[in-house]
């Protein structure tokens, strides 16, 4: 079974491949002869050795046994299902900030401001965010039956939800953050992301917007082509996109087609950690032609190219090809310990079209560094105490929202009083500094369930320093 795996790379003389691969087989028989305990020859092949030599390579490239590539297709196989609800999570608390028009959640007449207390009979309010996020993630896979709270009713509800089809658009916020300057946010790169995002920008304008912020914070890839579609709608034809390097991949590249037509706006990029793959293609591309200033925090730093080779017996291999590199010469994979020396250019200053030295060493680095705003005491407490959203909860059962909606002064005092009832009562001085930040975040939550969570995000937008910056020096 190993065999295939060891000539595919073929790298060592053929005397050493006989003699390690007879070492291999003696220590395997006398492990299976003399070992205290019995040892199955299919774990000690799958479960060690293979998994022990591709570690040497790189951290990416995996074995499947016979399970996980059935496991494996069966993914790729699968469509998107749940119930089509936006949550607000907390320890040991999720509310629903949103059910989506004629999802299984909107049917059952789950509300906004509806507080799940059980999933399948199993209570929330002692598991901690990570272990609800994996719970109800495992819930959407079959029937769940829920136990809910609603506001003004002593009695519980039960609800039994069965999963459907539920359309999530990687492109998934558009709005107008500013007179004339659009603002996208594009959460994954699927097959029709470059077509929605061209239909995102016609929406806000096109040719007549005066510049447009592209969000691409916490997305992980997905899907290169998509990803190259989208350069195409602002570099010019005939640019250079990537390039892509590796033993058996040499001088492959992407360009934009001689027949695009692209916005000419400017445009600002926010990138962050969990930038990664397909969006550090994008980015990294729009940086090297001056196309796009970028802000946010370095990224990811994920730039290969994984080839899932099927083998014998049913299994098969994900192995790290190549990588992918940006148009300056840049390698958007960070270091790893091994596999990439022989491609990765070992300058660490490069030169965008314009003469601007950009750095290397993997990930993309932003024109201008700017960190997500600072996490006070204050505002540490009112998010974990849930305040915000038991407070909108309550305001949107006895108030009619508008999308002109403001949190008055008197509103706020109101709040005060209400987290002061709940044990939060801060000094004077602490609720000045983050008063005109209390008062926005109160302000989304109630716009969150008074109308949606679009319309929520468009106020967290004008309060984000990161966004804030990119409107700074879109010009």
């Amino acid at each position: 079974m190993i065999l295939p795996f060891l000539l595919f790379f073929a790298a060592p003389p053929q005397d050493d491949l006989e003699a390690n691969l007879k070492k291999l087989t003696q220590i395997l028989v006398i492990a299976q002869s003399e070992a205290a305990d019995p040892v199955n020859s299919e774990n000690a092949i799958y479960q060690g050795a293979i998994p022990g030599m591709l570690r040497k390579l790189d951290p990416h490239s995996v074995f499947f046994d016979p399970g996980q590539y059935e496991q494996l297709k069966q993914m790729e196989r699968s469509e998107q299902k749940g119930f089509g609800t936006i949550v607000s999570l907390m320890p040991g608390r999720v509310v629903i900030l949103q059910a989506m028009a004629g999802t299984p959640s909107s049917k059952a007449g789950l509300a906004p401001g509806d507080e799940i207390l059980a999933v399948n009979n199993i209570a929330l309010n002692r598991l901690d965010t990570d272990q609800l996020m994996q719970l109800l993630g495992a819930a959407r896979q079959q029937q769940a039956s829920l136990v809910v709270r609603r506001p003004g009713n002593a009695r519980l509800l039960q609800f039994v939800l069965d999963p459907e089809l539920v359309n999530s658009p990687s492109v998934d916020r558009i709005f107008m953050v500013r007179p004339d300057v659009g603002y996208v946010r594009v959460n994954a790169w699927e097959e029709k992301t470059g077509r929605d995002l061209k239909a995102a920008i016609e929406k806000l304008g096109g040719d007549n917007l005066k510049g447009l912020v592209l969000d691409l914070r916490a997305n992980p890839g997905g899907a290169v082509q998509s990803a190259v579609e989208a350069a195409g709608l602002f570099l010019k034809p005939g640019q250079k996109i990537l390039s892509v390097k590796g033993r058996s991949v040499q001088g492959e590249s992407a360009e934009v087609p001689k027949t695009a037509k692209p916005y000419t706006f400017p445009l600002a990029v926010i990138i962050n950690a969990k930038t990664a793959s397909a969006s550090e293609i994008l980015t990294g591309a729009l940086q090297d032609h001056d196309r796009a200033v970028v802000v946010g925090e370095t990224s990811y730093g994920k730039g290969l190219v994984q080839s899932v080779i099927p083998m014998s017996g049913n299994t098969a291999m994900a192995l790290t090809t190549a990588f992918y590199y940006t148009p300056s010469g840049r390698s958007i994979q960070k270091p790893l310990e091994t596999g990439q020396l022989e491609f990765a250019p070992s300058k660490e200053e490069y030169h965008t079209d314009s003469g601007r030295v950009v750095r290397g060493g993997g990930g993309i680095q932003p024109d201008y560094a700017v960190t997500p705003a600072l996490q006070t005491r204050l505002r540490v407490a009112l998010e974990v105490s849930g305040a915000f959203t038991s407070f909108a909860t309550e305001y949107t059962q006895k108030n009619k929202i508008g999308d002109d909606f403001q949190v008055a002064p008197a509103l706020l005092d109101d709040f005060k009083v209400y987290v002061s009832e709940r044990g939060i009562q801060p000094p004077v001085g602490e609720w000045s500094v983050d008063r005109d930040w209390i008062q926005s975040r109160l302000q989304q939550e109630i716009l969150n369930q008074g109308l949606s969570v679009a319309k929520g995000d468009e106020v967290e937008a004008q309060r984000d320093p990161q966004v804030r910056a990119a409107l700074e020096h879109l010009k």
